[in-house]
């Protein structure tokens, strides 16, 4: 059974920072590619950044990009989102999310239906 425990949320100033993190268990986690996904206020869920199982390769939604950095540590099973620059549009619950299959690279996690789980989110809220 994965489980996956999101923890670095926060409310912050436009322009500042933010890092979140992520700790998996369940499966062997060096295997799966993981993602961060956000979901604004009645807006739909969307893809924010992914890495792949080894971590060599990483994928950003061109919003974030150059602003975002995702990374992952195999050996503790945790997996990071460093947020620098935010703005008010960054402001979403963010959930971190693990591949359904193995060894998927980090560009085809683009398309969140190839995440099959993911944690309880946390907020993250940016103030102008």
């Amino acid at each position: 059974q994965v489980q996956l425990v999101e923890s670095g949320g926060g409310l912050v100033q436009s322009g500042g920072s933010l890092r979140l993190s992520c700790a998996a268990s369940g499966r062997s986690f060096s295997n799966y590619a993981m993602g961060w996904l956000r979901q604004a206020p009645g807006k739909e869920r969307e893809f924010v950044a992914s890495i792949n199982s080894s971590g060599g390769s990483t994928y950003y939604a061109d919003s974030v990009k150059g602003r975002f950095t995702i990374s992952r540590d195999n050996a503790k099973k945790m997996a990071h989102l460093q947020m620098n620059s935010l703005k008010p549009e960054d402001t979403a619950v963010y959930y971190c999310a693990q591949a359904r299959n193995v060894f998927t690279t980090a560009q085809s996690m683009g398309d969140i239906s190839r995440f099959g789980y993911w944690g309880q989110g946390t907020q993250v809220t940016v103030s102008s």
